[in-house]
């Protein structure tokens, strides 16, 4: 009698996400993407089991970023300060699957903009591009309870997928997704326990466990990526092994936390070029993330965008 493989034992799967809404969904969208839907662990077993591609999610802040480092910055210049053009941007000329739109700019600390601010540019972002939509809050629990559901409100119908949720603002969130039909993004610190119960949380409010994204902090190249890789192992791990409350697919923020890094934005010429660094870094970042078992991958420049979409043409 052979013996059965580690592969061949599994039960549980990653579950299959979709975001976006066509026309004929009663959206304004021209695409979807779905991720998730892996039986195995990354590479493992047959090709029918590693599941939907993973897909890149381009950054695009609601306000014209002040600390970018140049290398970066100058590729997004022309754009700064309108968010639908440099949306448009990224899906025309940079293949963005997807884009994040992240709310910056109603941070108390970073311009302490309103409820209009915010449903105008979503406004604009949807007629300018037809890939779905991440919409991503400020951090600032208070202000994103404020200005949230005014974003979800005003993007009702296009199916985006919208956080963070967290421990402490999980209520607001997981009631305007279910009202609005969104999917979520629930948020944890760098910890399987605290992310599995901030899933059993939402859960127990009536959201669907089937259409949540999980986020666990990341970490980049040198900068603690060796955590973010072991718990996204440790996630697809426990789903296979068939615990449903880590069934979901995750998504990793590469882009910010790779271009905070000294050895991505720093002058040093002894580095070599920093219009070559920076990316390198970040696609790294992404591509040993990549491996751990993630589905959607934020980035933020173009060059990192097409060594990451290389790698997965050529790995999936």
């Amino acid at each position: 009698m052979p013996v059965p493989r580690v592969a061949d034992t599994f039960k549980g799967a990653v579950s299959r996400v979709t975001i976006g809404a066509t026309a004929e969904q009663g959206g304004t969208r021209t695409t979807t993407v779905t991720v998730g839907g892996a039986l195995n662990v990354v590479y493992a077993g047959e090709p029918g089991k590693l599941g939907e591609k993973p897909v890149i999610a381009v950054d695009v802040l609601d306000i014209a970023p002040e600390d970018w480092a140049e290398a970066l910055a100058g590729q997004y210049k022309d754009v700064f300060g309108d968010p639908a053009a440099w949306a448009k941007k990224a899906v025309d000329e940079y293949g963005a699957d997807l884009i994040c739109l992240k709310f910056d700019g109603i941070h108390p600390d970073r311009g302490d903009l309103g409820a209009d601010h915010a449903v105008r540019v979503i406004k604009d972002v949807l007629a300018a591009v037809g890939v779905p939509l991440i919409l991503w809050g400020s951090g600032n629990d208070a202000k994103d309870n404020q200005i949230m559901p005014k974003v979800s409100e005003a993007a009702k119908g296009q199916n985006c997928l919208i956080g963070t949720v967290t421990e402490d603002n999980y209520k607001s969130l997981t009631a305007i997704a279910l009202a609005d039909s969104h999917k979520l993004i629930t948020e944890a610190p760098l910890d399987i326990n605290i992310g599995k119960q901030v899933n059993i949380l939402v859960s127990d409010m009536g959201y669907p466990l089937e259409n949540i994204v999980t986020f666990q902090s990341t970490g980049a190249l040198g900068y603690g990526i060796e955590y973010s890789y072991s718990i996204q192992e440790r996630q697809r791990l426990a789903t296979l092994g068939g615990d449903k409350m880590m069934a979901m697919p995750s998504i990793v923020d590469v882009g910010s936390e790779a271009w905070r890094t000294k050895e991505a934005k720093s002058d040093a010429p002894e580095w070599g070029p920093a219009e070559a660094r920076g990316p390198m870094w970040e696609a790294a970042t992404a591509i040993v993330l990549l491996q751990s078992g993630t589905d959607i991958i934020r980035l933020r420049h173009p060059k990192a965008v097409a060594t990451v979409k290389n790698f997965i043409k050529e790995m999936w």
